[in-house]
């Protein structure tokens, strides 16, 4: 019988939804409900991105220069916000990167500790 918690969707990491944002962004511009979407088609379904992060995320990043918009038209022919990278978005990008892998080598570390010298 699978774990009771086996098919919840995993939580977002503090921290890493500017990241993933960001990543999603470096393919190309998207609206909102298209980056949520990307994310969780990336991740096999594993990871989603609810609107009431999603928003003010984006808003953020616009505040902070990493992103910018331009209004469009979406698939369903709505009026869209479309959010590309700016050069600092891809700065930023790089950053959030670098941090991403010092905290995936740490974790490793502390689960995988090295056996103590004899």
């Amino acid at each position: 019988m699978p774990a009771k918690n086996q098919n919840k969707k995993a939580e977002l990491l503090q921290g890493t939804l500017d990241m993933l944002i960001l990543k999603t962004l470096a393919a190309g511009k998207l609206h909102g409900y298209a980056v949520a979407r990307q994310i969780q088609q990336a991740s096999n379904e594993a990871l989603v991105v609810e609107e009431g992060s999603l928003y003010p995320a984006l808003h953020r990043m616009e505040r902070r220069g990493w992103i910018e918009h331009e209004w469009g038209l979406s698939e369903s022919n709505r009026r869209a916000k479309y959010y590309q990278l700016t050069a600092a978005g891809r700065k930023q990008l790089t950053t959030e990167k670098q941090r991403w892998n010092r905290f995936v080598e740490a974790i490793a570390i502390v689960m995988n500790p090295s056996l103590p010298e004899a």
